[in-house]
């Protein structure tokens, strides 16, 4: 993801959950967001990258 930002619709794609998670996920600090404007919610793509990481499971 590098730097990109990312649509809350878009992050919730990548990670496979809803929107409301990751407006959640924002809120407890488990990914990393800045606001565009007044309302738009950006998710920083790396954030999403470490989450991925830090959770992934290996079988």
């Amino acid at each position: 993801m590098d730097t990109q930002l990312l649509r809350v619709g878009e992050a919730a794609r990548v990670l496979n959950v809803s929107r409301w998670t990751v407006y959640r996920w924002v809120d407890e600090g488990k990914l990393t967001a800045t606001k565009i404007g007044k309302q738009s919610l950006r998710v920083i793509g790396n954030s999403v990258d470490k989450l991925i990481t830090e959770n992934r499971t290996h079988h």
